[in-house]
């Protein structure tokens, strides 16, 4: 007999039925809540720990979202056949869902807060990535945890001119328009996507559509927690404040930190140290005793100082902490063919923030597996991206990928993969180390990606370019908005809204914000601002390289394709792979063959022209169909007491009868033919018996009665 849970069903907004159930699955976590849609079904349970760790002066959220391959009936292809730590696609949907709730948990709340969220069923229909937002939020909401939620989440897409909610998989891939948004009832809060160059009025446009729904969830969430009990939030006590302290250090130091922040030096460690200097000024009128006491409020409060000082100079003199206007770039330089090895390679530089990006140019046999337990699949278009401890002066250990390095690959790939020819043969890596940070390097990767796939010789369809805006408010209605933030900005500021695109329209975009109730107005002119700057830069990157080369490098490999019969697959791979491993290692090639449509794709990759064009002739002549009454070249293969063996096109053998060989009748071919002998034969037909090709060679021979005539 199960147990009966308390449930409350709504529509989804889309016209599908969602429930949420809590009380029936994980019971001793704090708060778990199971999503249902269809078939689909989402566990989501958060736990939080009682008592926030000693020195702990921030929130450490984990959240980590993984789909069961049980769920959609599958075994995992892994070695250890079993799910490991997680993907980078569960990833990115853990961070999406982390940048959306993070700043509505109460910001002196420091007690360790874990969310779990797993893909338990699914009918393989149903995207589960836009609705683990839904899911965590819910059971935030039946726990005790103090939130200031809740919030949810949709997918737009935008199919035929129409906006779509939460599309399925197969028509998401007709869609121009691919948007992930997270809101509370309020404000939206995050929104992360991919687009074919769409104008900044669409995807505002896609941004309210996904709000209103949005409101309808958040109703729903409200209703389910009274429903479920509606627990009181806990009690907690995570941080000790001293009010007079704060006033004195703000009355001793904001003027001097305002004057500092005015000053608009552009050297970020320059900067750090004049801020530093006015702390460690005011920390010297403490005793030895009393600092030890309350260093840490001390440096908490100054650090307050300085977020009002500096928001206030941009707010009052429009003018930034490097001295620039908030329309300005700050000065670009840019390099193509730096690296002579790479097949395509590209250094771009913006003020303090530098990438160095290589394009790798690979086979069929190189794409990326896609095993995961909704999505299958390959992936021939990688992006990497890689942020050491020296981009920043720090020394930082190399502990593998970080969830942020996937995070800023996974944008950058985004914004290029839309301008990638339908065409390309190749499988396509592209790699992004940073060198110098301070501002969006993520940005950064896209201007130096497209310069490194143009070097390579990609014919990409237009280039791309990004910028990172940012945001500074105050109370009264006051607002700046900042153009290519530097890294202290994105600190301090309201909004971090990275936006790629050509000078068509825009291919992706990421938006967090962490200030309640930003008007439309006010990010509909972050967009347009975000248009000028990326039409500036594209303007600069344009100076080094303004297309892609006509054609790859002189050592880039070669990619040759061609489409043969189905029938014909065969006999180029030949008995156990005989011949097109021999075709392979006497041309120095790798070669697939893939069937599609009832015929097949043969790919030819070789180091240069000589060796793939040695293939494809080889395959050509295997494929290609003899024509009654042409001459060929062929090369004596084996001697029989009927006839000859030769091959009179690449990897086709056909019979030469004695009889076909001289005008005159031989007992025997002894003398006459032998083994590596190149003769000229006449295709004459197929043998309807045996279907071997039929050769003559004395046709092509003076006839005796001929001679005698002559004489």
């Amino acid at each position: 007999m199960s147990q009966l849970g308390t449930t409350h069903s709504f529509d989804l907004g889309d016209g599908r039925i969602a429930t949420l159930e809590t009380g029936k699955l994980a019971k001793q976590a704090d708060g778990s809540v199971v999503l249902k849609i269809g078939d689909t079904m989402l566990l989501a349970t958060v736990v939080s720990s009682k008592e926030a760790k000693e020195g702990v002066d921030f929130l450490p959220l984990t959240v980590d979202y993984q789909e069961k391959y049980a769920a959609a009936g599958r075994i995992p292809g892994s070695f250890f056949r079993r799910e490991a730590k997680l993907s980078d696609y569960e990833v990115l949907i853990s961070r999406i869902v982390d940048r959306a709730m993070r700043p509505l948990f109460p910001e002196d709340y420091h007690a360790d807060i874990q969310l779990m969220i797993q893909l338990i069923s699914s009918d393989k229909k149903t995207m589960p990535d836009a609705l683990v937002g839904l899911a965590a939020s819910a059971a935030v909401a039946v726990s005790d945890i103090p939130f200031n939620g809740p919030i949810s989440e949709v997918r737009v897409g935008k199919i035929d001119g129409k906006l779509v909610l939460n599309p399925s998989l197969p028509d998401l891939e007709k869609s121009t328009l691919d948007m992930i948004i997270a809101a509370s009832a309020t404000d939206i809060l995050m929104v992360e996507g991919e687009m074919s160059e769409v104008s900044e009025a669409e995807m505002l446009e896609a941004i309210k559509f996904a709000h209103e729904a949005i409101k309808g969830h958040i109703n729903a969430i409200k209703e389910f927690a009274i429903k479920a009990g509606n627990k009181a939030k806990r009690e907690y006590c995570h941080e000790i404040h001293d009010l007079d302290l704060k006033k004195r250090i703000s009355d001793a130091t904001y003027q001097k930190v305002y004057e500092v922040a005015k000053q608009g030096n552009p050297n970020k460690h320059e900067r750090a140290k004049a801020f530093k200097a006015i702390l460690e000024e005011y920390k010297s009128t403490f005793t030895a005793e009393e600092l030890k006491e309350r260093e840490g409020l001390i440096k908490k409060y100054y650090h307050e100082v300085e977020y009002d000082a500096v928001r206030r100079v941009a707010l009052d003199t429009k003018l930034r902490l490097d001295g620039r206007k908030t329309t300005d770039i700050r000065p670009i330089w840019s390099e193509v063919a730096y690296l002579p090895a790479a097949h395509g390679s590209a250094v771009f530089t913006r003020g303090e923030t530098q990438s160095l990006t290589t394009v790798t140019l690979g086979t069929k046999l190189d794409q990326q597996l896609i095993d995961g337990a909704f999505i299958e699949g390959e992936n021939k278009f990688l992006l990497h991206y890689n942020f050491p401890g020296f981009s920043t002066g720090e020394v930082k250990p190399n502990r593998g990928t970080s969830r942020r390095e996937v995070g800023h690959g996974n944008l950058a790939l985004r914004a290029l993969k839309k301008v990638l020819p339908e065409s390309c043969p190749y499988t396509i890596r592209v790699v992004s180390d940073i060198l110098e940070s301070n501002g969006s390097s993520s940005m950064a990767t896209v201007c130096a990606g497209t310069l490194a796939l143009m070097d390579a010789g990609v014919q990409i369809k237009k280039p791309v370019t990004g910028i990172a805006m940012g945001l500074i408010t105050d109370d009264k209605g006051n607002y700046a908005i900042l153009s290519d933030i530097l890294g202290d900005e994105d600190h301090l500021g309201d909004m971090d809204f990275k936006v790629c695109g050509t000078k068509d329209g825009i291919t992706a975009v990421q938006m967090d914000l962490k200030v309640n109730g930003l008007p439309y107005e006010v990010m509909s002119q972050a967009l347009n601002q975000a248009k000028e700057g990326r039409l500036h830069i594209l303007n600069e990157i344009s100076k080094t390289l303004a297309a892609p080369r006509t054609d790859y490098k002189p050592h880039a490999p070669r990619l040759l394709q061609i489409e043969i019969p189905q029938d014909f697959i065969g006999a180029v791979i030949g008995p156990g792979g005989k011949i097109i491993q021999e075709i392979q290692k006497t041309t120095n090639t790798t070669i697939t063959i893939t069937e599609i449509n009832g015929k097949g794709l043969v790919e030819i990759f070789g180091e240069d022209d000589a060796s793939a064009g040695a293939a494809l002739a080889r395959i050509k002549g295997i494929v290609a169909i003899p024509e009654i009454g042409e001459v060929y070249d062929a090369k004596v293969k084996t001697v029989m007491p009927y006839g000859a063996f030769v091959e009179f096109m690449p990897g086709k053998d056909g019979l030469l009868h004695i009889s076909e060989v001289d005008w005159k009748r031989l007992d025997s071919l002894e003398g006459v033919l032998k083994e590596g002998d190149m003769i000229k034969v006449k295709y004459i037909g197929n043998d309807p018996k045996t279907g071997k090709s039929k050769l003559s060679r004395k046709v092509l021979l003076p006839k005796p009665e001929a001679q005698a005539e002559n004489k």
